[in-house]
C-alpha cells in the first residue's frame, strides 16, 4: 500500500501555504498519497486542533502519517517532534496538539532539529514536512531525532458529579452546525441544562420539532447540543468553556 501521509492546519487554501507543504512532501515521497483532513482550523486555535486529530488519527491505517500545524509559537524555543503511537506516526510542534497519541501506552516522541536553512515563520514546510517524508519512507522514528522528555500535554477536562449526582461539564467545542461539543461521556437520558433552559436527551435530532433544542450523544460518544436544523451556539448563547449540567432525572 502506497504510504499515507495527512495534514491538519491552520493554514487555510487561499495563501499557498498548504500548497508548499506537499510540494515537499511529494519531492521527497513521491508514491505518497496525501489527504486533506482540514485546514480551516481558526488561527492559533491549538485546543480544537487538538480534539479534531483526537477523532480521526487512529482511524487511519497503520503506518499512517499525521502531520498537524497549528504553530503558534513558531520561531520560539518550542520544540519541534515526532512521535509513534498505537503503529502509527505523528509529526507536528511540541504544544499539546499531539497528545491524544501521546497519551497511550507505549507512545514515543523525538525532537526534531531546525536546520539554520528553515524558516523562522514556517516550520510546516522546513521541519515538519520532511520529518513526515521520511517517516513515510520508513525511517525509523529513532532516526529522526534524540527522545523528547516531558512533551507538552493537552487533556479535556473531566465533567464532575455533584453530591444531588448532577454532572457538571462544559461545552469544549462548536461544530460548523452550530452544535455544543461537550465532555459529558455517556449521557444518553435525562435532561441537560444549558444557555439558561433544560434541553431533553433524544436519539436523534428528527425527535423534537423543527428548531426546537435538543441533545444527543454524537458519534464520538460525547453528548452534543444542537437545534434541529438550526444553530445551538445561535439560539442558545453557547460558546466553548459554557457550564452543562446533566440530570439522569427530570430538570429541578
Amino acid at each position: 500500500m502506497r504510504p499515507i501521509v495527512t495534514l491538519l492546519t491552520d493554514f487555510g487554501t487561499a495563501d499557498g501555504y498548504v500548497a508548499e507543504m506537499k510540494g515537499v512532501l511529494l519531492s521527497l515521497a513521491p508514491e505518497a498519497t496525501l489527504v486533506d483532513l482540514a485546514h480551516d482550523i481558526p488561527p492559533q486555535d491549538i485546543e480544537l486542533a487538538r480534539l479534531t486529530l483526537a477523532r480521526y488519527w487512529r482511524r487511519f491505517p497503520e503506518g499512517t502519517v499525521h502531520l498537524a500545524v497549528v504553530d503558534p509559537g513558531v520561531g520560539t524555543p518550542r520544540r519541534c517532534m515526532a512521535v509513534e503511537s498505537d503503529r502509527r506516526f505523528l509529526v507536528g510542534p511540541d504544544n499539546g496538539v499531539l497528545s491524544p497519541a501521546l497519551l497511550l501506552a507505549g507512545a514515543r516522541a523525538v525532537g526534531l532539529a531546525v536546520p539554520p536553512s528553515a524558516s523562522r515563520t514556517f516550520h510546516g514546510r522546513d521541519v515538519f514536512a520532511p520529518a513526515a517524508a521520511a517517516l513515510a519512507l520508513g525511517m525509523p522514528l529513532d532516526h529522526l531525532g534524540a527522545p523528547l522528555d516531558a512533551p507538552v500535554m493537552r487533556r479535556t477536562r473531566e465533567a464532575v458529579r455533584r453530591e444531588d449526582g448532577a454532572v457538571v461539564g462544559e461545552v469544549i467545542a462548536i461544530d460548523r452546525f452550530g452544535n455544543a461539543i461537550t465532555n459529558l461521556l455517556g449521557a444518553r437520558s435525562g435532561v441537560v441544562a444549558a444557555g439558561g433552559r433544560p434541553v431533553p436527551i433524544r436519539a436523534t435530532y428528527a425527535d423534537v420539532a423543527a428548531g426546537a433544542p435538543v441533545a444527543i450523544s454524537g458519534s464520538s460518544g460525547l453528548l452534543e447540543i444542537a437545534v434541529r436544523e438550526g444553530s445551538a451556539a445561535a439560539v442558545l448563547g453557547l460558546a466553548r468553556g459554557a457550564t452543562v449540567v446533566w440530570y439522569r432525572g427530570q430538570h429541578p
